[in-house]
């Protein structure tokens, strides 16, 4: 059963710390194993992925060259040489793996980042000043939300042409709309604090008041939906490069190295198996990480 008010307060004041909501958030979070669980894996891509891109500027390779054609190992069973197998061209999969990491890291923060920037701005303009301004960026965001987001990501990719820079702008600025409408409802209800109407009484410039004053208050919501949003850009570029809109060969990705595992599907399993499993596990470690964030913030959801 959930402490009340009087239980909260009376151990705020017996404690020999200060309250701190920032380590009450962190005590919370920890106590969410599956979000810990996350957090790990999340932090186990980032060493990969980090580690492979050093190497690489130094043109050193781990296992192997990801490019490297070798037609007399040509779909070799995962063994003590190649131990994720190889491909129809002989290239070693695991390498090629390792050198994807870093990509969809890439193309998953980058384009959250685009999302999160746009979807702020609109959200707290539409939020605070309210009136025509909010009828006239809701409605837009409305007309936004009713595109299906992937087949206009895909609509958009297949007019500008595939690349890895077009995948990430075209993700971020069709994917801001939850954001902006989070951040607009945080930002009306602050609007009605105290201190937000006593800045305005003071007569503060009203970009000071949202930096300054609302903003911080309204970001909670922002770091979950950055949070889960970095899992679906993910999963969509995976899903682009499935199809031959995204990031394309010779660059590895997990998504293509997907897609040309398909073709060999029942004579080399290895090559749908470990790029489908490394999507699910990353996807699934941001979304675990995401709910924790947004259980450890709402005092509601806490047991």
């Amino acid at each position: 059963m959930p402490p009340n008010g009087a239980e909260i307060v009376m151990e705020a004041l017996q404690s020999p710390k200060p309250y701190s909501f920032r380590r009450e958030m962190f005590n919370q979070f920890r106590k969410n194993h599956l979000a810990m669980g996350g957090l790990i894996l999340i932090g186990f891509f980032f060493v990969i992925a980090l580690t492979v891109l050093s190497f690489a500027f130094f043109k050193v390779y781990f296992p192997a060259d990801p490019n490297a054609i070798n037609l007399t190992q040509r779909l070799l069973p995962p063994s003590a040489s190649h131990l994720l197998g190889t491909d129809q061209l002989g290239r070693d999969v695991l390498s090629r793996m390792l050198h994807g990491s870093w990509i969809s890291l890439t193309v998953g923060f980058v384009s959250v980042a685009i999302a999160i920037s746009i979807g702020v701005l609109i959200g707290s303009v539409s939020g605070y000043f309210r009136g025509w301004v909010d009828v006239v960026l809701m409605r837009f965001v409305d007309i936004m939300m009713t595109f299906p987001t992937f087949f206009l990501i895909l609509t958009v990719v297949a007019l500008l042409g595939p690349g890895f820079w077009k995948v990430m702008i075209v993700i971020g600025l069709t994917s801001w709309t939850g954001t902006a409408r989070f951040v607009r409802a945080e930002i009306l209800s602050l609007r009605q604090r105290d201190f937000v109407q006593a800045a305005l009484a003071v007569g503060a410039p009203s970009g000071r008041i949202i930096l300054r004053h609302v903003l911080p208050n309204a970001m909670a919501p922002v770091l979950v939906s950055a949070t889960l949003g970095v899992a679906g850009a993910v999963l969509t570029e995976s899903g682009l490069s499935f199809l031959g809109f995204g990031v394309q060969p010779p660059q590895p990705t997990w998504g293509n190295i997907l897609t040309e595992g398909r073709l060999y599907i029942f004579d080399a399993w290895w090559l749908t198996l470990f790029p489908g499993l490394a999507i699910l596990a990353m996807v699934l470690a941001f979304n675990l990480c995401g709910e924790g964030i947004r259980d450890a913030l709402d005092p509601r959801l806490r047991r």
